[in-house]
């Protein structure tokens, strides 16, 4: 089969022709139709210092994907050929305290698809029964496809209850795009998204979001007042892992807040403990999705008219794969997906 391997150490990736997944009597063999590119896959592609400690070529790489079952193991009894599924990406121990007790989300000994075993960018997946997601009817594909960026997202806005409060995004890429959408459709009051780049903001405001702020010359608080806040905001989203944009979200919640932080930083941040004390703050660490209760709750909101299809701004072949992945790190996009179909 053809997939996109980080054949060795060093930038890039290659389109090559490598054997088909062996299928285990516990695993479903999916032909993927389409796969979204993540901000992982960048710093795999890129080889930056992250890819270089973590990843060990040869390696599939991709994680993002939806595609049709083709065969399933002799252990296999609720899968069957022609389901139209996606893949939960962290394949957990399933026997060690948080597994045993149903916290998957919570296994340390996790091992990441197109991380740390052979990934979706490719004709054919192979995963553990466990880890598969028979898409309800109606799902759109390119939007089955981005289940998992979406669960963080999910998993992210409804970190903390949202319904009637004043929530901050920090950072306007896919996951924070759709995170607005997600807070919006669970009933914020306001929704401010601080994000630099122009064509993000705009899309933020398809998302639904009340205002956007450029961080590098506005200020949140003239925001706040211009929007009638008294005190500051009741939930922060970080999506960016800037420095400065976790300390001003620290130094924009009110009393009793909550903040939630997806965005990975690549350096040590230095924050004020004495207001994250003061003002009585809750800050949370996001890690992928819970499993599934993330994936049902992504579900119905799309049966209940969740609409995060805005958020996927451009679509290449996979033979595309080199001007997809400039795409995807110009910035000037949301979510881009690869079609393994074309």
């Amino acid at each position: 089969m053809l997939a996109l391997v980080k054949t060795a150490a060093g930038p890039g990736l290659t389109l090559t022709e490598v054997p088909e997944p062996v299928l285990g009597i516990n695993d479903v063999l999916i032909r993927v139709h389409k796969t979204g590119i993540c901000g992982t896959d960048l710093h795999i592609e890129s080889w930056d210092p992250w890819a270089a400690k973590t990843i060990k070529p040869p390696l599939i790489a991709g994680h993002e994907f939806v595609g049709e079952i083709v065969e399933v193991g002799a252990n296999v009894s609720d899968f069957r050929p022609g389901n139209i599924v996606s893949g939960e990406g962290h394949v957990t121990c399933g026997r060690c305290r948080h597994c045993m007790a149903g916290r998957r989300h919570l296994c340390a000994r996790t091992v990441g698809l197109g991380v740390g075993r052979d990934g979706a960018f490719a004709e054919y997946v192979a995963l553990p029964m466990t880890n598969i997601w028979h898409h309800w009817p109606g799902v759109d594909e390119d939007v089955a496809a981005i289940f998992d960026p979406f669960g963080n997202a999910v998993h992210t806005a409804l970190a903390f209850p949202v319904l009637g409060e004043d929530v901050l995004v920090t950072g306007a890429g896919p996951i924070g795009l759709m995170a607005t959408a997600v807070a919006r459709h669970a009933g914020a009051r306001f929704i401010v998204v601080s994000e630099p780049n122009p064509v993000r903001r705009a899309l933020a405001q398809q998302m639904g979001a009340t205002a956007v702020v450029d961080p590098r010359t506005q200020d949140i608080k003239d925001v706040m007042a211009e929007l009638g806040m008294v005190e500051g905001f009741d939930v922060a989203l970080e999506m960016s892992g800037n420095p400065a944009a976790v300390r001003g979200a620290i130094d924009a919640m009110a009393h009793g807040g909550s903040i939630a932080i997806l965005g990975i930083p690549t350096e040590d941040i230095a924050i004020d403990v004495n207001e994250i004390v003061f003002k009585l703050l809750t800050i949370r660490g996001i890690y992928g999705r819970e499993m599934y209760e993330t994936w049902y709750k992504m579900t119905v909101m799309l049966q209940s008219g969740l609409d995060i299809r805005p958020a996927i701004t451009h679509r290449f072949g996979f033979r595309e794969f080199e001007e997809a992945f400039a795409t995807a790190r110009s910035g000037d996009s949301g979510k881009v997906i690869l079609d393994w179909t074309a």
